[in-house]
């Protein structure tokens, strides 16, 4: 795991940071956004990023706000569209490349669906690259790279964790079906963790159901010691069906907000893999920047890794104030 995190840091690094050039970089940018103007002098293009994001889900909101402020420090005008449905999605691309837009962020959470449009936008001359979902399709479809964490991985470590604490039986809430990335992280856990794994399939678009779903399988089944969901805005619902289904389950959560940080605080979740999608955001518009000013890739055809990492309590504090601002 510090292997990996090295990783990552290093990666993110090879963008242009040092012991100060991240806060320099910040400071400029945010006074170009105050001064509605840029932080470089290189031509103005327009960078359209397409998710699969469902409504309300916080996640996004916090991979937006690194996309803004690196497309305030470049020059970049920013457009973002998502859906949670596989050809709404698709056709959001279209309509991007109808646009003529300089460079593409995209989902792979569904990649059949999105196999087609991603090479009609490469055949239009427009560079593509993935973040979060799908780095085995984004390098399958030719893509610049991929940004996010290998889901794979970082289930793995949700199973080792998992064992640390000494869990024997623990649910696994996939809120997404036919979530490529969620399978992966399931997957991996359970390949790592030495008790017993089920899956439960909820309607992430209907709070209510996955309330009730996970309730009635804490209630159905008391052997159940800890509780997985896939997503932060999830975790809060887990620990109401926990509290409701009169279930002692630890919670425990992939993704990080302001709710998360300080539900870990309060010790009312047991830890959080954070994927860092603030960097995802961020580095996704830097490097389309660097592609079309310098030719620049990164990541030698690898995915650039910006996780897991796991946080506890005893890490709660320090994330407090970047949770706050919308930053991790």
């Amino acid at each position: 795991m510090g292997a990996v995190l090295a990783a990552v840091l290093g990666a993110a690094c090879l963008a242009g940071c040092s012991s100060t050039g991240g806060k320099r970089a910040e400071d400029r940018a945010k006074r170009a956004a105050k001064a509605n103007s840029s932080a470089v002098d290189t031509p103005h293009w327009t960078f359209a990023m397409v998710t699969h994001s469902g409504a309300g889900d916080t996640f996004w909101d916090i991979v937006q706000s690194g996309a803004k402020q690196a497309a305030a420090k470049d020059n970049i005008k920013f457009l973002y569209s998502n859906s949670d449905q596989a050809n709404e999605q698709s056709q959001l691309v279209q309509a991007a490349i109808d646009q003529h837009v300089d460079g593409l962020v995209v989902t792979l959470a569904k990649p059949d669906a999105m196999k087609a449009v991603v090479l009609k936008a490469e055949k239009a001359g427009i560079p593509v690259i993935t973040i979060n979902s799908g780095s085995q399709e984004s390098k399958e479809f030719g893509t610049l790279g991929h940004i996010g964490q290998d889901e794979t991985i970082a289930g793995r470590a949700v199973g080792d964790e998992l064992n640390k604490r000494g869990r024997k039986h623990a649910l696994c809430v996939l809120h997404e079906q036919g979530n490529v990335g969620h399978e992966q992280r399931c997957a991996g856990a359970k390949a790592t963790f030495s008790g017993k794994m089920d899956n439960l399939y909820v309607d992430g678009t209907n709070m209510p159901d996955v309330l009730s779903a996970i309730q009635a399988k804490l209630q159905a089944d008391k052997s159940i010691d800890s509780v997985v969901t896939l997503g932060a805005p999830f975790a809060a619902t887990a620990v109401k069906a926990a509290d409701q289904a009169g279930s002692s389950a630890e919670v425990d959560t992939f993704d990080l907000n302001a709710q998360v940080a300080s539900s870990l605080k309060a010790g009312t979740l047991g830890f959080a893999v954070d994927q860092q999608p603030y960097l995802q955001g961020y580095e996704a518009i830097d490097l389309l920047w660097l592609y079309r000013y310098n030719a620049n890739t990164l990541g030698g055809g690898q995915p650039v890794l910006t996780g897991p990492q796991i946080v506890t309590k005893d890490d709660a504090d320090a994330l407090l104030a970047y949770t706050k601002r919308g930053t991790r």
